[in-house]
C-alpha cells in the first residue's frame, strides 16, 4: 500500500498498533488521521492473530503516509511482530518454544519479504514474557509505549533495553547484531507515535523501509518533536547510524546534533561502558566495535535511543 514514493531520507513510523479489528478502540481511518497528526510517514497495522479485513485500509494512505500490513503473532510463550505481510496473509500462532512450527512461521514471513521482531519481551502478563530465543528474530522492540499515558518508561522497557544492550557487542563482533525498535503498541486514543522509530530509507516504500529497519539504520524518538543526527568520521570517511566506518586505525570523531529535548542528558555507549557526551569526543576501533548514544530527560526517562555505528 502507499502512494507515490519519496526519495532518500529519514522517515518516522510506528510498527506496532491495533485497531477495532482486534483489541484497539480506533478504526483504521482514525489511526491514519492520528498518524498524520503525530508527524508519522509510515505505520504497520499489527492486529492480534488476524489479518486486516479486505479493504480496511484502502484509500487511507497517500504520498504523505505509507501503510504496511503485519500481525502481532500472539502465542502462549510470547509475542512477536510480523512486519510487511501480503494482503490477507495470516501467520500461524499455534507454536511454542522449540517447535518446528515456529521456525516455519519465521520462514514464511521472510519469504513474503517481511521481517520478524521480538515484541515487548518482558511484558508482565500471562504469555507476554518472550520465551523464544532473541537471536531468532531480525530486530528487538526495546521500547513499547502501550502504557505511555501513565508509565512512559517502565520496568519492562528497562529490562528489554538492558538485555539488548548487553548482547550488542557480541552480536556486532559476530556479524549478526539485532537492531532496536520502538513502537507505541497503540490500543487507545492518544498513544500513536509514542515512541516512534526514525529510519533512513532509500525511498518511502515497503521494501525500502523494511530493508532499512533490518539494517538498523534507525533510532527511536519519544515523539516527532525530537530531532537527532549522529555520525562518526575518521580518515576522511563518515558513517551514520547502522552503518560501518572503516577507521583505518585512526580515532573516530563523533558528531551529534540534537533538538526538541529540554535539558538533555546525553550518554555515549561503547564496549567500555558509557560516558557523558562532550563535543569533540573520539573513540578507537581497537577498543570498541560500536558506538551509540542515549538521550534522557533529567528524571531518567529516555527521549531518544540510537542503534550503533559500527567501527572497524
Amino acid at each position: 500500500m502507499g502512494g507515490r514514493t519519496r526519495g532518500p531520507g529519514w522517515y518516522r513510523g510506528d510498527c506496532h498498533l491495533h485497531t477495532v479489528h482486534s483489541d484497539g478502540e480506533l478504526t483504521p481511518a482514525e489511526l491514519a488521521a492520528a498518524a498524520r497528526a503525530a508527524g508519522l510517514d509510515f505505520l504497520v497495522a499489527t492486529e492480534h492473530n488476524c489479518a486486516a479485513p479486505p479493504g480496511a485500509w484502502d484509500g487511507l494512505d497517500g504520498d504523505d503516509l505509507l501503510i504496511l500490513l503485519g500481525q502481532e503473532v500472539t502465542t502462549r510463550t510470547g509475542h512477536w511482530l510480523a512486519l510487511g505481510l501480503r494482503p490477507g496473509q495470516l501467520v500461524d500462532w499455534q507454536h511454542r518454544v522449540g517447535s518446528a512450527a515456529f521456525d516455519r512461521a519465521l520462514r514464511e514471513v521472510r519469504a513474503a519479504g517481511g521481517m520478524c521482531v521480538a515484541a515487548h519481551p518482558h511484558a508482565p502478563y500471562p504469555g507476554g514474557d518472550l520465551m523464544f530465543p532473541l537471536e531468532a528474530f531480525d530486530a528487538v522492540e526495546v521500547w513499547n509505549g502501550a502504557w505511555a499515558s501513565d508509565r512512559p518508561w517502565n520496568a519492562d522497557n528497562h529490562a528489554a533495553h538492558a538485555e539488548w544492550g548487553r548482547r550488542l557487542a557480541a552480536g556486532v563482533r559476530a556479524g549478526h547484531w539485532q537492531p532496536a525498535l520502538g513502537n507505541s503498541d497503540t490500543h487507545l486514543r492518544g498513544q500513536l507515535g509514542t515512541p516512534q522509530t526514525v529510519v533512513f530509507a532509500e525511498e518511502l516504500s515497503p521494501p525500502a523501509i523494511l530493508a532499512a529497519l533490518r539494517a538498523g539504520r534507525s533510532w527511536i524518538a519519544e515523539s516527532s518533536a525530537v530531532q537527532l543526527e549522529f555520525t562518526a568520521e575518521a580518515d576522511g570517511r563518515r558513517a551514520g547510524i547502522g552503518e560501518r566506518l572503516d577507521t583505518a586505525g585512526r580515532p573516530a570523531g563523533l558528531y551529534l546534533r540534537l533538538s526538541g529535548v529540554r535539558d538533555p542528558q546525553v550518554r555515549v555507549h561503547t564496549e567500555r561502558g558509557k560516558a557523558p557526551w562532550e563535543p569533540g569526543m573520539r573513540v578507537e576501533a581497537a577498543e570498541t566495535s560500536f558506538v551509540r548514544v542515549e538521550v534522557r530527560h533529567p528524571d531518567g526517562r529516555p527521549a531518544a535511543l540510537t542503534n550503533p555505528i559500527l567501527l572497524t
